[in-house]
């Protein structure tokens, strides 16, 4: 992977983290599907970035971030019969 392909990953990985919280502030009733799919695409390439450019501490939040993530789509799917989808 060249510097640039890195550097477009991890602008990709913002952009998606960036999204996903605004759309999560500005929505009445955000979907978990697209708050925590959004959020896990951006752990995902912000962590590819960071194996060019290799931060620990970074690397460790996005493996939190991703975990998160991936916890509020375990949600979202298990609580999609009783409240269509929707996480507390």
């Amino acid at each position: 992977m060249t510097e640039l392909e890195a550097n477009i990953a991890g602008f990709a990985g913002m952009a998606c983290v960036v999204f996903a919280y605004a759309y999560q502030t500005g929505k009445a009733n955000p979907s978990p599907w697209l708050q925590h799919g959004t959020n896990l695409a951006g752990a995902v390439l912000l962590g590819i970035s960071l194996l060019k450019n290799m931060n620990p501490a970074s690397m460790a939040l996005e493996f939190v971030w991703g975990g998160v993530a991936i916890w509020g789509l375990v949600k979202a799917f298990l609580g999609r019969g009783g409240q269509g989808g929707r996480t507390s």
